[in-house]
């Protein structure tokens, strides 16, 4: 006989209780919050690759109003701006792990065209992410697992923003941690494959973060779009995956 998880209270059934969830916070600027499929004129082919398909069941993400709500392509939709979104790495990053890890919460939180010192403690994008990734964990179906982050674009422009931008990283990094009482919080951080100037001396800091729980994967060689700076579609399939390898084979007990 099949066992039903519905719940009969009153005579009312009541909806089966939502899954217990491993969450992700998704952070850092646009090729976070996806621009895979957006063209220069600010138009979204709406292709979503099979990697990036909705799992209603496993795959949540948490959405403007703190709720949890069923996860799909553009991820950040209705929360980078209100600027418009395509892929992004975090719908594959999800279908990788969930048959590991079970039920995903994702709490998209990038903000576009913004340096690492916009993600100081007391900045909007940095308070606003600590808010989402507590209101995520209070919902008590779920436990925060690691921060994926990608940014450091905007900080290849100019020399100043490039020579701080260790100390401002590793100082985001020890402030998420101490926020969410998590001080062991795994991050994965992606190190650039695009930017201006000083683009090769971002990436060499990345690659050099000197904090412990710290792991990076290397962008380098996926396929940008025409401007040069975000990555396309198949790229975000692409570094879906590579995160997904990396928190498994890195932090996965």
């Amino acid at each position: 006989m099949e066992l039903s998880n519905t719940t009969q209270i009153g005579g009312e059934t009541l909806p089966p209780p939502p899954p217990a969830k491993q969450i992700f916070i998704l952070a850092g600027q646009s090729n976070m919050s996806g621009r895979g499929g957006v063209d220069k004129n600010k138009i979204w082919d709406g292709v979503v690759p099979q990697e990036c398909f909705a799992d209603r069941t496993r795959i949540f993400r948490l959405g403007p109003d703190h709720g949890w709500e069923a996860a799909a392509e553009p991820l950040h939709q209705g929360l980078d701006s209100n600027r418009l979104c395509g892929v992004s790495p975090g719908m594959a990053f999800a279908n990788a792990v969930k048959d590991r890890v079970g039920a995903v919460g994702l709490v998209p939180c990038a903000v576009a065209g913004t340096a690492v010192k916009d993600w100081a403690r007391g900045t909007e994008p940095y308070d606003n992410m600590v808010r989402r990734a507590k209101a995520a964990a209070a919902h008590g179906d779920g436990e925060i697992k690691a921060l994926l982050w990608y940014q450091g674009e905007k900080d290849t422009f100019t020399a100043e923003a490039a020579a701080a931008y260790k100390e401002k990283t590793e100082q985001l990094i020890l402030n998420v941690r101490q926020d969410l009482d998590l001080p062991s919080l795994p991050v994965i951080l992606v190190v650039i494959p695009s930017g201006r100037g000083y683009l090769e001396k971002v990436r060499q800091i990345q690659k050099g973060i000197e904090l412990p729980n710290v792991v990076c994967v290397d962008a380098v060689g996926l396929p940008l779009e025409e401007d040069n700076l975000h990555i396309t579609t198949e790229a975000h399939v692409i570094l879906g995956k590579m995160l997904a390898a990396s928190y498994l084979t890195n932090f996965l007990p």
